[in-house]
């Protein structure tokens, strides 16, 4: 049974990967842009981050929507301890994809949904690990002209010709390494009564 109404779902997000993702459960839903600082606070760990920000993020939008369910997302890459932020340019990418070249990097998903009705959040660190294969600069060179994903973290796109960049993929959903774990989100949505199927 579906509850939902137009309005009812909002992504608290203007980024067209996690709205195409979210358009796979055939909700309809409304998208806003958060308007937080993302920079993260002293001492403050990758997965404390992706959930606070996630958190923010569903929170921020809720005085346009004060009853609806709103999702929040937060991503960030780590590799050796250090957070990758998105590269912005051609050379902070190439170092990303060289740096990144035979190593696992792990990626850390903050997800929140937020009832803005109730002042109820639901709020997880999804985890998803992607193990580079070895790259030579020829291989970053090519891949970076072609797809330049200079707005992503870690300097690829898996969902297009990113996924040559890499040996395998480890995690229990892939959306969630393009930055919405479904699969937890639809288990967040039943508990509100909002079901997709």
């Amino acid at each position: 049974m579906t509850t939902n109404t137009p309005s009812q779902l909002v992504l608290g997000s203007t980024s067209p990967f996690r709205k195409e993702i979210l358009n796979k459960l055939g909700l309809p839903f409304d998208t806003a842009a958060p308007d937080i600082d993302e920079s993260p606070l002293k001492n403050e760990t990758p997965e404390q981050l992706v959930l606070r920000l996630a958190e923010q993020k569903a929170r921020a939008v809720s005085a346009a929507y004060p009853k609806h369910l709103i999702i929040g997302s937060d991503q960030v890459a780590v590799i050796d301890g250090e957070i990758l932020g998105k590269p912005h340019t051609h050379e902070r990418a190439v170092e990303q994809l060289s740096n990144a070249s035979g190593k696992t990097v792990r990626f850390y998903t903050g997800l929140c949904l937020y009832n803005s009705a109730t002042d109820v959040a639901q709020s997880e660190v999804v985890p998803f690990d992607v193990v580079f294969r070895e790259l030579n600069a020829s291989q970053i060179e090519n891949y970076l002209q072609k797809e330049k994903p200079y707005k992503c973290a870690g300097s690829f796109k898996s969902e297009a010709l990113g996924i040559t960049l890499f040996e395998k993929l480890l995690g229990d959903d892939p959306n969630t390494l393009i930055g919405l774990p479904l699969i937890r989100l639809v288990a967040m949505l039943e508990k509100e009564g909002l079901y997709p199927i």
